[in-house]
């Protein structure tokens, strides 16, 4: 069983005020509207504080938050950070109810929930809103993440800063956490709603018009805390590109964000078929994989049976053999320390591929913690290879501390690669992956719910390595005479074949002419000049809310802190003010602000001392965990605020109790090396990866036992069957692709790279009876695979 560092709940047995959190999902096209709803009951004889500390998508906007205590609703207000935490504290000290709501400093995905003073025998609701944009998965469908498991972040030794203090987060097993879970969603857009799939037992989804452009959906009952609620969106029609323009507010002031009109543009770049048709046969692809111990978990959230490493495993072998010939390439793993395969990156060729495949078999989740940081810095340490375009992918399951850290770095050096993420299992922090991918211009992809790591995922992020990088894009604007816009959006820098890119833009000004505009988006491929044109219409849409202005501050706050990490100590707080002034208008959080709400309403002080009770969050690692800091009382005679003003800077504190009011930055309560797990028994590899195993570098299959075995055939029957002028090599790289064709259609993603390989190789040949060769493979396999669907 988990061990509770905090002896909260399991050891002292407390009571957790927690009661229920019911979630409501708006879906309209690709943005969401979550609204989740916290009750709290203290059935205690004492006042309490209840702390709550949660993941939320790492690029959500939270908009909104409000505390209802009997029958009155107050709705809280953003202020600067260090404000909003002495005004908490002062509230808790004179006796009066207080909540305040703050996103963690160190990683954007991470929240902290204080709710103080609850008298004995009362209740209170909480209402958390946010807005997020819905990625695109590689089949086309939107993906909606409510995360409900906060992994323990590992913190590296030595890298406590300034920046905040540490906090220690309660955890328990999933089928431990004392709270329900009810979700609902709601889907509407402009296209019919095909079908909505989850990763946890849906009701059946409901249409609530004869066009099936409306549905609802609803979490099915007993839901366990075992993982991540994920929601995939189909509509019928695919996707298009769009642009939203949103009202301002009414009351707020002309000229201003949230008074002026903002645009949402989404792009989805159709690139010529003739430049996609040809893959790269160069660049330098750099491999990234994390060992930490925490990738000793099962897949599918631990009921797989394969464990987050050995699914690895399994992708490395599928990426190194769908490299392309006259590449270059290496392999880096990391924990505590890196280990590198090579010691700097090499060519593409059957010698090396083997030798890399040897030791990626013997990869084992033993390297201790998650620290990336260091191979990065290696890595980038490393001089580019001429004419060799760097690529790295980075395969985490995302539990580190520094995650604004190490996004810095990849910025830092987006000019110099392209960087593709893959986030592992449940928990991955979506503030890293989707960051990383974010300032490296690549590709964000998350791997969840099956037992291996979904390869089709992985292998469209290396179709889009292999693209040739899109360089020299520019958005022009062309509106009327009177009306301008101002990016609200960094530069796109990064552009693939369908795949949206999303740019905000605030209108302001006003045109008595024609109410068109129109966006053009240029850019050079392969070099080839293009252009993508997008005419809108500059009448706001009805009923949007404030959702863009929202998405559109959010983009514009994450942009600044940014700017502000970046030039830390070389200049004024300029940044940071302009943050916070954002932050309080638009009413978005930011890592330098904070909901605030007091009830001021509440004539009696409450007396008593306050007894602080944490909210244990699921976790879904099984291990002994050794607390990195100080285990303190769960109890507290003096207030939060006198404890401030006495221990000095909140992010010096090392107590337990800092977590109402200092960032709530998570140092692990688990510590990597300490996991021990049996190693699981390996299930025996598929037929499908025991086909991409027996392939050359080259594109080519030797004929051998193995392969005959796999086809489902003797080495006398394939050899008697094979034509006479063909050579075996020949007679085994058509029979395989044959196979690929005519077994493992559902696959092709993950087959369709390397069997290009071999039709390449095919086709260097020059060899005799191609068709016979696929009649007689034919008549072997017992298929009916056409050569020109093999693309002979």
């Amino acid at each position: 069983m988990m061990v509770n560092c905090c002896g909260l709940l399991t050891a002292n047995k407390a009571l957790v005020p927690l009661k229920s959190i019911e979630v409501e999902l708006e879906v309209r096209d690709h943005v969401a509207t979550v609204v989740s709803t916290l009750t709290y009951e203290n059935k205690e004889d004492k006042p309490v504080e209840a702390v709550f500390v949660f993941p939320l998508p790492g690029d959500a906007a939270v908009c909104h938050f409000s505390a209802k205590i009997g029958q009155t609703q107050i709705v809280a207000e953003v202020k600067e950070k260090q404000q909003a935490r002495e005004e908490y504290d002062d509230a808790l000290s004179s006796g009066q109810q207080a909540f305040l709501l703050e996103e963690s400093e160190q990683s954007p995905d991470i929240f902290t929930l204080s709710v103080g003073s609850l008298p004995p025998g009362e209740s209170a609701s909480i209402r958390l809103e946010y807005v997020t944009e819905l990625a695109v998965q590689a089949d086309d469908g939107l993906r909606f993440c409510l995360p409900a498991v906060l992994n323990p972040r590992y913190q590296p030794q030595g890298s406590g800063g300034s920046e905040g203090a540490s906090v220690q987060v309660t955890s328990v097993p999933a089928s431990l956490v004392p709270y329900s879970l009810s979700f609902s969603a709601r889907v509407s857009s402009p296209r019919p709603v095909s079908k909505v799939e989850s990763n946890c037992s849906l009701d059946p989804l409901q249409h609530l018009n004869t066009e099936q452009t409306q549905a609802t959906v609803k979490l099915a009952a007993g839901h366990k805390f075992d993982r991540d609620v994920e929601l995939l969106i189909y509509y019928k029609d695919a996707h298009q590109p769009t642009a939203v323009v949103e009202a301002g507010q009414t009351t707020a002031k002309t000229g201003t964000l949230m008074g002026d009109p903002v645009v949402m543009l989404s792009l989805y770049p159709e690139f010529p078929q003739s430049v996609m048709s040809s893959v790269a046969s160069c660049g330098e692809f750099v491999l990234l994989m994390d060992r930490s111990g925490s990738m000793g978990s099962r897949m599918n959230n631990g009921r797989g049976q394969q464990t987050r490493i050995s699914s690895a495993r399994d992708t490395l072998l599928l990426l190194l053999k769908s490299l392309p010939m006259g590449c270059y390439f290496n392999i880096y793993s990391f924990g505590s320390s890196f280990e590198h395969i090579f010691p700097k990156s090499v060519e593409y060729s059957q010698s090396s591929m083997e030798e890399a495949l040897k030791k990626v078999e013997l990869m084992e989740a033993n390297l201790g913690g998650t620290e990336i940081l260091k191979p990065l810095k290696h890595i980038y340490s490393q001089p580019c290879i001429p004419s060799q375009p760097r690529q790295l992918f980075v395969f985490t399951d995302g539990e580190v501390f520094n995650t604004k850290e190490v996004i810095n770095l990849v910025k830092k050096n987006s000019g110099s690669h392209r960087c593709f993420s893959f986030g592992i299992g449940e928990g991955a922090s979506s503030a890293l992956i989707n960051g990383l991918a974010k300032e490296g211009g690549g590709h964000a992809q998350f791997i969840t719910e099956t037992d291996r790591m979904q390869p089709k995922q992985v292998m469209q992020s290396l179709r889009f390595a292999l693209q040739p990088a899109v360089v020299d894009i520019t958005v022009t604007w062309d509106l009327p005479k009177g009306v301008s816009a101002t990016a609200l959006s960094p530069p796109i820098t990064a552009l693939f074949q369908g795949q949206r890119s999303l740019v905000y833009a605030q209108l302001t000004g006003q045109s008595s002419e024609a109410a068109q505009g129109c966006v053009m988006v240029k850019y050079s491929l392969a070099g080839h000049p293009s252009q993508n044109p997008l005419p809108f219409n500059l009448k706001p849409a009805e009923d949007s809310g404030l959702t863009v202005h929202r998405l559109g501050a959010r983009t514009l706050i994450r942009s600044l802190e940014m700017e502000e990490r970046e030039h830390r100590g070389q200049q004024d707080e300029g940044v940071k003010k302009k943050v916070v002034e954002l932050s309080v208008q638009s009413g978005v959080s930011s890592s330098y602000t904070a909901f605030i709400v007091v009830n001021k309403g509440n004539s009696k002080p409450i007396q008593g001392p306050l007894v602080r009770r944490n909210i244990p969050t699921p976790v879904l690692l099984k291990a002994r965990a050794r607390p990195k800091i100080a285990r303190f009382g769960c109890c507290r005679g003096a207030t939060l605020g006198s404890l401030h003003r006495k221990m000095g800077k909140p992010n010096q504190m090392l107590s337990l109790l800092q977590l109402n009011s200092s960032s709530a930055v998570l140092s692990s309560a688990l510590d990597d090396e300490d996991i021990e797990r049996p190693i699981p028994k390996q299930p025996c590899r598929d037929s499908l990866l025991q086909v991409v195993s027996l392939q050359n570098a080259s594109g080519s299959w030797l004929f051998n036992p193995a392969l005959a075995d796999v086809l489902g055939k003797t080495s006398e029957e394939v050899d008697k069957s094979k034509p006479a002028l063909v050579t075996q090599e020949v007679w085994a790289t058509i029979l395989a692709l044959i196979w690929l064709h005519a077994f493992k259609m559902d696959a092709k993603e993950e087959w369709e790279l390397l069997a290009m390989k071999a039709v390449s190789w095919l086709r260097a040949q020059n060899a005799p009876s191609v068709a016979e060769c696929v009649e007689a493979g034919n008549a072997l396999l017992g298929c009916k695979v056409q050569e020109d669907v093999l693309g002979l």
